[in-house]
């Protein structure tokens, strides 16, 4: 068991992420701040290696006027909120830790920085030992509306102080880690088929009235399951029990197969002929590769990248490389570049990132840092759409430095 002195600021976290977000809520999404990362602390003590891999993944995420220690999204139980707010959106909760620094335990400015993030996040807790924390401590940090949690010298947590939910709505940088928590999110996932055919095909299996898994393993693809849930990822359907549901685009994307056969059945017959082609989608079926065109730019990454690649069009750079790419990125938006570029596992973001969040350049000429769902199958089916010029790598077959994300149609400049 820890002794109190030894519950430093590491410590404390690792103890509050295990008992906040456990490892098996697959609803829920949070990372550690980068200086976590590090292998020593700011009084020189190492940060044993046990502790960082609890921690990770890592990101430096703006929330308020700083950067909390652990940022996530989750709904949280009953236990720890003065009021239940069962049925809403999943809040976006950021934690400050305090520990044992050269003997003593900073608790009070805890409270403060957490009471800062309420600006952006919708519930904020401070986390220190449970002996370290004093009733003015916990009366400052009811009348600002901070959450305190005490962990004891045994590693358990107590809620001593519940916060209410604010409704903030949250800025840039924090909608990446919502981005991660929700059905869209790469974090622990992968769309698994890089042909976006793939996943048009999966909301006219649920419309008809046939077995839909079985239609899709008839008609489109033998991986079904990857068919099933790279779908949800773009939106066009969502999980209900054992089964699916089409959502606004998926509907959609059913009465445009409506308008162009004679039925269901028939459009999805229609998917046979492109099974195995190598062949760009938009080139061999125009009109589904239009459609394909609206619904991989209601994904949430594709209108940034869009966006940012016209902008380094504008800026002399048309055909930037995947380390090109990622650098500039980084420097507008620094968390989303990092979750949907950086894998998460294998301490690639320890060695990527600084502790202030900086990224270090030789880290990405490398294709193992890189996250497949982005630079694989999400590029490909950017390609399949005529949106990008080349398709995805797999990371293990990954050039960086020669790896092409250009527009295939940049707008002139000023226009």
């Amino acid at each position: 068991m820890a002794a109190a002195a030894s519950l430093t600021e590491p410590h404390v976290l690792a103890q509050t992420k295990a008992q906040l977000f456990p490892e098996d809520d697959a609803d829920s999404y949070v990372v550690a701040d980068t200086q976590f990362a590090q292998d020593r602390w700011v009084d020189d003590q190492p940060i044993a290696s046990a502790v960082k891999s609890r921690l990770a993944p890592f990101n430096h995420v703006r929330v308020g006027s700083g950067y909390p220690d652990l940022v996530g999204v989750r709904r949280l139980d009953s236990d720890y909120l003065a009021v239940d707010r069962l049925g809403e959106e999943p809040p976006l909760v950021a934690i400050e830790a305090k520990g044992h620094v050269g003997g003593t335990v900073d608790v009070e400015r805890g409270i403060v920085q957490a009471y800062d993030r309420l600006h952006e996040a919708n519930v904020a807790f401070v986390s220190a030992p449970e002996t370290a924390i004093t009733a003015t401590d916990r009366t400052l940090a009811r009348q600002l509306n901070v959450g305190v949690l005490g962990v004891t010298d045994h590693g358990n947590i107590e809620v001593l102080e519940r916060p209410r939910i604010v409704g903030n709505r949250t800025a840039d940088e924090a909608t990446a880690i919502r981005f991660q928590a929700s059905a869209q999110g790469v974090a622990d996932q992968n769309f698994s088929l890089n042909h976006p055919k793939n996943y048009l095909a999966v909301p006219l299996a649920v419309y008809h009235d046939r077995d839909a898994r079985t239609l899709i393993d008839e008609h489109v693809v033998s991986a079904v399951e990857g068919a099933f849930r790279g779908a949800s990822f773009l939106g066009l359907v969502d999980e209900r029990g054992a089964g699916y549901c089409l959502t606004s685009l998926g509907q959609e994307v059913v009465r445009f197969a409506l308008r162009e056969y004679p039925s269901v059945s028939a459009a999805l017959a229609a998917f046979e002929q492109w099974q195995g082609s190598p062949k760009r989608f938009l080139d061999v079926a125009p009109r589904w590769g239009q459609l394909t065109r609206q619904v991989v730019f209601d994904y949430p990454a594709t209108e940034l990248l869009v966006t940012e690649l016209q902008t380094m069009h504008d800026d002399g750079l048309p055909a930037p490389s995947l380390v090109d790419l990622v650098q500039w990125l980084h420097a507008q938006h620094p968390t989303f570049t990092v979750e949907l570029f950086l894998r998460g596992d294998d301490d690639v973001r320890q060695r990527a990132l600084t502790a202030d969040g900086e990224l270090r350049p030789e880290i990405l000429q490398s294709g193992a840092a890189y996250h497949s769902p982005t630079v694989f199958q999400l590029k490909a089916m950017l390609y399949h759409a005529g949106i990008l010029t080349e398709r995805g790598s797999e990371p293990s077959n990954l050039d960086p430095a020669a790896d092409e994300w250009a527009l295939c149609e940049p707008l002139a400049r000023g226009r």
